[in-house]
This record gives C-alpha cells, sequence and structure tokens, in this order.
C-alpha cells in the first residue's frame, strides 16, 4: 500500500501576527501550491533526502555557496525526521501502541521558500497526516483540534523553529478557518476554537511574493521581548488584530468586500507601526506598494516574503500582475479552496 497525503501553502487572510499573542485570524489554504509525502511498508524505517532541497553533492565549490545562499542550510530531510520522533513520543504519552512496522518516507514540494507561506510547516502536516492512516489513527485518537498542536511542537520544540498555530490549523482542516487563540481558551482547552468558514465567500485574491529571497540581512524584531515585558502598545496591537478579525468575519459573512479591504489595509498599517520599516524589509515594503498604488488593498500573507491581496476586476488584476513582475516579483490569482474543503470540527 502506498499513501500519499497533500498539505497546502497557506495565507493569513486577517489578525496575523496575533496567532501567537493570544489573537484571533482568518487564514485559507493557498491550492496554488502544496507539500505532498509518499509513504509505504518496507524492511527498515528509510528517510529519503529530497535531490534539490537536501543536496549532498554539488557541482563545485561555487555552487554549493549558491545553493546556500538561496535556500539556507536546512532542507525538508529534518522536518520529516523530527516529525517521526515527535508523532512516537505523542503515541507513547498517550497510550497509543503502534504495531511494529517499518516505511519508507519521502517528500515533494512546489511552495515557494522562505516567503512566510507555511512551506515548512506543509511537509509536517502531510507526515503526520501520513503516519496516522499507515498505523491505523483517527481523529478518535489524535483529535483534530490537537493536531496543529502536535505539529507546531515539530518546529519549537524539536527544531527551535519560532511560530505559531495559525498555519497548522489551516493545514489540519483545509478550506478557509477562523481562529480565536484566546488565552482563557487555550488555557482551558490546549488548544483555541476553530470554525470553519464557507471558502466561496472569498473575494478575488492576488498574491505577490519575492521570486528569489535570501535568508541572509533579516533584522529581528522586538515585539515578543515588548510583548512578554508587558508593553501595552503592543498588547493593544494584539488585541486590535483580533478585533480586526472579528469584523472581517462578519464582512465575509454579508459579502461586504468594501470593508474587508479597509481592514486589510488596517490589519497591514497596524502591523507596520509596532514592527517598524526595519524589521518589515525593502522588498516588503514595495509589494505594499505596489499594490496601493493601483488601488488594491493589501497585507503580508504571513511572517514576510508574500502579500495577498484583493483585486475588483480582471483589467486591475493584470495591471497588477504586470506591476509586480515588471520589478522582478512573482503574481498568482489565489485558487479558492473547494466548498467541501470547509470541514467540520
Amino acid at each position: 500500500m502506498i499513501i500519499r497525503k497533500r498539505a497546502y501553502a497557506r495565507a493569513g487572510l486577517m489578525g496575523n501576527p496575533s496567532d501567537g499573542y493570544y489573537g484571533k485570524t482568518i487564514a485559507l489554504e493557498l491550492r496554488n501550491f502544496y507539500a505532498e509525502v509518499t509513504l509505504w511498508e518496507s524492511p527498515t524505517l528509510v528517510l529519503k533526502p529530497h535531490p534539490v532541497y537536501d543536496p549532498t553533492e554539488f557541482a563545485s565549490l561555487k555552487r554549493l555557496h549558491r545553493t546556500a545562499e538561496r535556500d539556507g542550510y536546512y532542507g525538508g530531510l529534518r522536518l520529516l525526521f523530527a516529525t517521526c520522533k515527535k508523532f512516537s513520543e505523542y503515541c507513547q504519552r498517550n497510550y497509543l501502541p503502534l504495531p511494529d512496522r517499518n516505511f519508507t518516507l519521502t517528500y515533494e514540494t512546489n511552495i515557494p521558500r522562505q516567503v512566510g507561506l507555511g512551506g515548512s510547516s506543509a511537509i509536517i502536516a502531510a507526515a503526520v497526516k501520513a503516519l496516522m492512516e499507515f498505523y491505523g489513527l483517527t481523529e478518535e485518537h489524535i483529535p483534530k483540534p490537537i493536531q496543529p498542536n502536535l505539529i507546531l511542537s515539530v518546529e519549537t520544540e524539536e527544531l527551535e523553529i519560532a511560530a505559531g498555530l495559525q498555519d497548522r490549523v489551516i493545514q489540519t482542516y483545509g478550506g478557509l478557518v477562523y481562529m480565536d487563540f484566546s488565552e482563557e481558551l487555550m488555557k482551558q482547552d490546549g488548544h483555541g476554537h476553530y470554525e470553519p468558514l464557507d471558502p466561496g465567500l472569498l473575494p478575488d485574491l492576488f498574491l505577490a511574493y519575492i521570486s528569489e529571497p535570501t535568508e541572509s540581512g533579516k533584522i529581528h524584531s522586538d515585539v515578543r521581548f515588548r510583548w512578554e515585558q508587558g508593553d501595552e502598545e503592543v498588547r493593544e496591537a494584539m488585541r486590535t488584530f483580533a478585533l480586526y478579525t472579528d469584523e472581517a468575519r462578519t464582512a465575509l459573512q454579508h459579502r461586504d468586500y468594501e470593508r474587508l479591504a479597509q481592514l486589510m489595509d488596517a490589519n497591514f498599517d497596524l502591523r507596520r507601526q509596532i514592527f517598524g520599516d526595519s524589521v518589515l524589509g525593502e522588498k516588503n515594503l514595495r509589494m505594499i506598494e505596489i499594490a496601493r498604488s493601483l488601488g488594491a488593498p493589501v497585507k503580508f500573507s504571513g511572517s514576510g516574503g508574500a502579500v495577498i491581496g484583493l483585486y475588483h476586476s480582471l483589467e486591475q488584476r493584470e495591471k497588477l500582475r504586470q506591476a509586480y513582475e515588471a520589478e522582478r516579483f512573482a503574481f498568482a490569482v489565489v485558487e479558492k479552496p473547494p466548498a467541501s474543503s470547509a470541514a467540520q470540527i
């Protein structure tokens, strides 16, 4: 038996980055891009490196240097390794005996790297789905609201990657999801409240992203430190992101895209205010400027490197495409999730 599982790229439509600060967000899966893992039974347990993303052989030192500069030092193999370890630990901790079976695990991905579209978490989410099916586990064994916690633990606990729950929730539930990460819920239930919405409510959206990102030169934000120190400006900003999210849910439900557009712009403006231009980066700011110059509301889709925006006509969409591509940014029309993706909790 060969098991194949996919998890899609994702975009934060509203509220991010408050998911890491007891806030609220709305996110959607981007059907344009996905990670896929393939698993089959084998005599020994084998994690296969990807020939492109986990290279160990290079044509020259110059090529090695170029690859490291473009992709960094970490491919997907470590994600599979850490996922298997945390999956095993979860099952042991929750008294879920696993059959004594081995497997081979491989992955493929076409999610643009290092642009905040959830590429790493997609590989992990797909691997968790495959492992669950291989060992005969269902949502009765690992409840759906808990699965994002398991995925997140792979990155934060094993690989020390700073991340929030939003990506993992949408990659578990699919479709379009409203998420409430309030402190009371997180402490009481161990997870947030996740409410699937009808993807058919979405307006026409576009995505733009940096086509040749680099890991070098990133300036780290002090927002987390300020939050932990009780900085009132940061605390108030996170409460405001949550309010924007509630308003955006109402706007979607009433197909009030004019109000949604205003909220998208406000979301970015507030993010810019608390993070500062030096942290956001010149290219990210330029992507925002291009959309706004053409009358399109726009915000970051994640942590930076990509933006998501709303367009009103085919003419405006093509003007956006031409403007982004003229400055060597990638541009794509967002492929909306199917209505069937709005799975119930």
